[in-house]
């Protein structure tokens, strides 16, 4: 038996549906699927549960995570932890099945040994068709491209599986596949006879989506680079194990409920002394309670008097742009306190940000 595992969030859901129509068709039965919505939008979720709902093999599974970045790691740990089938396959929405795919992953299995695969690119605007598998007309991926891979349960569970350090694009394949070689298992990249079994719908490159200014979408800047870094630290430290025991522990709806709902109690501005007391004075202090802030833009920042001291070389307050706060906010979110039901949302008008967290 084999679990396959989709992480999901917003994403195009006749993608979707050409993944799971290639599942249909497989030569072996001998397989079930846990579709994890990460947190989408109430709207594409009921949709993507609809679709979910038309697959008898299809477990579908939402999370109140739409106000936390995204992270493939917990969404996956999330049902790593407690499955007691042998086998797992990290999936991609985007990927076609070859329909011998289930049933030669099983000949694979293997106690020791970590198998992942080799894919093929379908280029942009190439409809998905049956005998893409046997023209070749496609890019293949190399051992490098980890994402696609069959993992024995008992392993990942053993290493408390991927690294949820990890938020938004980068590294955790790779990093899954480093802890495992450094526990003594093998981890081999399927490409026999160069045999393709499995095709990747094209889409545009998460990467280009970084923007340098604030928008109502979840990033940090720099953090592939950081991701990249981390992952450097698991190689040279050669890093097995990792989280904490709490590891694959999602937000519940009942915390995400009252965390929307709480009013306020802390209203500041994005003034650095200010910020910098938050992360680093208050936050450290809450204890066993849920606290709700709110930064706005200063308004004496904006206001004429400031320019024109400014402008006279007179003593002002520093203040951090707003995107500078999201990175900061952010990067210590998730660092620090990404155990912790929490809630951050960006205000329609870019001029604001609130975060719920119960410490």
């Amino acid at each position: 038996m084999i679990t396959i595992i989709y992480p999901y969030r917003n994403r195009n859901l006749t993608r979707v549906e050409n993944s799971f129509l290639s599942l249909k068709e497989q030569t072996s039965a001998n397989f079930k699927v846990k579709f994890v919505d990460y947190g989408s939008e109430i709207e594409t979720a009921g949709k993507a549960r609809l679709l979910c709902g038309r697959y008898s093999f299809i477990d579908y599974i939402y999370y109140y995570t739409q106000h936390q970045p995204w992270n493939k790691s917990r969404a996956l740990n999330s049902v790593i932890k407690t499955l007691e089938s042998g086998y797992c396959f990290v999936a991609d929405v985007d990927i076609i099945f070859h329909p011998e795919f289930i049933q030669k992953a099983i000949q694979l299995q293997d106690n020791e040994r970590i198998t992942y695969f080799q894919v093929g690119f379908l280029a942009e605007g190439v409809e998905v068709l049956e005998d893409h598998f046997t023209t070749g007309n496609f890019r293949k991926s190399t051992w490098e491209a980890t994402g696609l891979t069959m993992f024995p349960v008992k392993v990942l569970q053993e290493l408390r599986g991927f690294d949820e350090f990890y938020h938004f694009w980068g590294a955790e394949d790779t990093d899954i596949h480093v802890r495992l070689k450094n526990a003594g298992y093998e981890v081999e990249f399927y490409d026999k006879d160069k045999e393709v079994l499995l095709l990747h719908q094209w889409h545009s490159s998460y990467r280009s989506k970084e923007k340098k200014i604030l928008t109502r979408d979840l990033q940090i800047t720099g953090i592939v680079q950081l991701n990249h870094q981390h992952l450097q630290w698991a190689i040279e430290n050669k890093t097995t194990a990792t989280n904490c025991e709490e590891w694959g522990v999602v937000m519940s709806k009942k915390d995400f409920e009252f965390l929307d709902q709480l009013k306020p109690d802390i209203t500041l501005d994005n003034e650095k002394r200010k910020i910098d007391d938050l992360l680093y004075g208050q936050f450290p202090s809450f204890k066993n309670k849920f606290v709700k802030i709110e930064i706005k833009k200063s308004q004496y920042q904006r206001s004429l008097l400031y320019n024109l001291k400014r402008i006279l070389r007179k003593k002002v307050p520093e203040y951090y742009t707003l995107k500078e706060v999201n990175d900061l906010v952010l990067l210590h979110l998730i660092s620090l306190y990404r155990n912790q039901p929490y809630f951050y949302n960006i205000h329609k008008d870019l001029n604001g940000i609130t975060i719920g967290i119960k410490f």
